[in-house]
């Protein structure tokens, strides 16, 4: 007779714990739906007529994450693991996944996450949806691989200190890509362009990766420097959300630290919208550019609404430990 109750405590618990991982609901459904406005003319119609559900399905992966084994390592790689003190990583690591498999071995990868392989995977799987004129499945994959794109363009998600948890910096994370986007990113500037045909989606993913890991000393150290600064009876607040009073950063520490950082997380949202766009036109252009006006009316809304059913049930009968970045 309590079953009901607690499926219903636990999605609860996955909604909120959620709003603080990967850009939040709100980043990443922001980055999916501008990225349709990269799209040339061939395919702007398509996306356009479907772009509440690349919206909102933008968010599926980390839903997943707690219920799906094998999807946490997906969402970020901790390139810096594998390099000693003083070494580059980038350097260090092969960019082909056998390569890395043959110096690493499979189960390491996947401890210590895989993302900029993933993308290329779905890149491919998309650009197959697209031969196959599958309506269903190239909206699917393109909702979700926005998802994993999109994370690979945060610094926290390329590091093993991922919640500031190994340097007396725990809650960053959510601070980051949750609370600062939360405050900020209706000013943000969403019109980066036309999408590009990128060569290596591999290659560009890893120049993604890399970029967002420079940017992780700054992140770390202007916080701890704001901390220092701040009382900590100003650096929290209590807010309430729904039903429940949180604790969370205060809006003056996250405009502050969001200031100091000057424009990375509005830059690093912008690139993430750039390459959505510019690997769902990759996988279109590869596929032969098929004329995607023809599958408008061949989208399977039942189908659909019934692989949205089994993933709801996967969230009910299933918790898997996945990092937590909400604290």
């Amino acid at each position: 007779m309590n079953k009901p109750k607690n499926i219903t405590v636990f999605i609860a618990l996955i909604a909120l714990g959620v709003l603080f991982q990967s850009w939040g609901f709100y980043g990443h459904r922001r980055i999916n739906r501008m990225a349709v406005f990269t799209l040339p003319p061939e395919m702007i119609g398509f996306y356009k007529a479907n772009i509440e559900y690349v919206t909102a399905h933008a968010v599926d992966p980390d839903k997943r994450r707690y219920a799906v084994e094998g999807e946490a390592p997906k969402h970020f790689i901790d390139i810096d693991h594998f390099a000693k003190e003083g070494e580059d990583p980038f350097k260090v690591m092969p960019k082909y996944w056998y390569e890395a498999v043959n110096k690493y071995s499979e189960d390491t990868l996947q401890a210590y996450g895989i993302v900029p392989w993933h993308v290329a995977n779905m890149t491919r799987w998309l650009t197959k949806a697209f031969e196959e004129k599958d309506a269903n499945k190239i909206l699917y994959l393109s909702s979700n691989l926005g998802h994993y794109i999109a994370d690979a363009h945060v610094p926290l998600h390329t590091t093993e200190n991922y919640n500031g948890q190994m340097t007396g910096q725990k809650g960053i994370h959510g601070l980051w890509e949750s609370r600062i986007p939360e405050l900020t990113a209706d000013d943000y500037d969403y019109l980066v362009g036309r999408a590009k045909y990128i060569k290596s989606p591999l290659n560009a993913i890893w120049k993604a990766v890399e970029e967002s890991h420079s940017h992780l000393d700054s992140v770390l150290f202007i916080e701890k420097d704001l901390t220092r600064k701040i009382p900590s009876d100003q650096k929290y607040a209590f807010e309430t959300r729904g039903m429940s009073t949180v604790r969370q950063y205060s809006q003056e520490f996250a405009l502050t630290y969001y200031r100091r950082m000057g424009d990375m997380v509005e830059s690093r949202m912008r690139k993430s919208i750039e390459m959505v766009g510019s690997l769902w036109y990759t996988a279109w252009v590869n596929a032969g550019q098929p004329n995607l006006d023809e599958l408008l009316g061949k989208i399977d809304h039942k189908e659909l609404q019934e692989k949205e059913e089994e993933e709801r049930k996967l969230l009910e009968e299933k918790k898997v430990k996945s990092r937590e970045h909400e604290e």
